[in-house]
Formats: structure tokens, C-alpha cells, sequence
């Protein structure tokens, strides 16, 4: 399966913030739109940095006044990105190496969406369910 297929099903809409806000707006959209991570963008193409829930707890653990900080003090600006046509099992190996949950799409470096590790599982356990399904069909047929 590829990434692209993957977005096909869930969307490509992307939740941004930019740089300049506070981590008490960060926390907000997470809360409000039920996510784990944003990405971080002046223009909504380009991607500066990615920031999520476990930035905030981290930084909030030495730091209780971080939330009035702008995001740009706790995201990540080395942002591991794919594109719509890698296989999915490369995002996985990419996600479990560098042991993050969230990875923006690319197209021709602009942002065109953004998968998360729910959005992989998912996508495989639909894989494997339509094997199970072609394999029972293929064994009830053949009996």
C-alpha cells in the first residue's frame, strides 16, 4: 500500500499552527480538533517544524511556564517528511527508527497532508483483513 492511498481514505486536511504561537494555542487545537501533533508553518506549504503532545509534557515537566512561550521554543525543526508514493512499510520502518508517531506528506516540498501511526495500523489491519477474507474465500473454494 502506498501513503497515497492512505490519505485517500482519511483526508489530506492538515491542522498547522505557526511559529509564533503560544503552546496555550498549541494546546487548544490539539484539545480541539483531537490530535497528537501540528505542524508548524508561516504559509501552510511550508513545513518549519512539527510539534505534539509530548513536546508539551516534556517541556512542561522543567518548565511550567512554557505554555506562554511561542511553539517555535518546543518543536522539532528537523522534520522526517515522506511522499504520496513510498510504500507504507517504509513509513513504518521510518516512524519506528526514528521513534515518532507523526509524519508530514510532500509534494514537491509543499505539505499535502499528514499521516500518524493510527492512520498506518489502520491501513494495516485493512491489508490484512482482506488477505484473511481472500485466503477463506480461496480454502471454502477449493473444498
Amino acid at each position: 500500500m502506498r501513503i497515497n492511498q492512505v490519505l485517500q481514505t482519511k483526508g489530506a486536511n492538515v491542522i498547522t499552527i505557526v511559529p509564533e504561537a503560544t503552546v496555550r494555542d498549541l494546546v487548544a487545537l490539539l484539545n480541539e480538533h483531537n490530535l497528537g501533533a501540528l505542524v508548524v508553518t508561516t504559509d501552510g506549504t511550508t513545513v518549519q517544524g512539527i510539534v505534539s503532545e509530548r513536546d508539551v509534557v516534556r517541556r512542561l515537566a522543567s518548565d511550567p511556564d512554557v505554555l506562554d512561550a511561542p511553539v517555535s521554543d518546543i518543536m522539532t525543526a528537523e522534520v522526517r517528511s515522506c511522499e504520496p508514493g513510498e510504500s507504507v512499510d517504509h513509513l513504518m520502518h521510518l516512524m519506528t527508527e526514528h521513534r515518532i508517531r507523526h509524519v508530514p506528506v510532500l509534494v514537491d516540498g509543499g505539505l499535502a497532508g499528514i499521516i500518524s501511526i493510527g492512520d498506518v495500523v489502520k491501513s494495516r489491519i485493512g491489508e490484512l483483513e482482506f488477505e484473511r477474507d481472500q485466503l477463506t474465500n480461496y480454502v471454502a473454494n477449493t473444498q
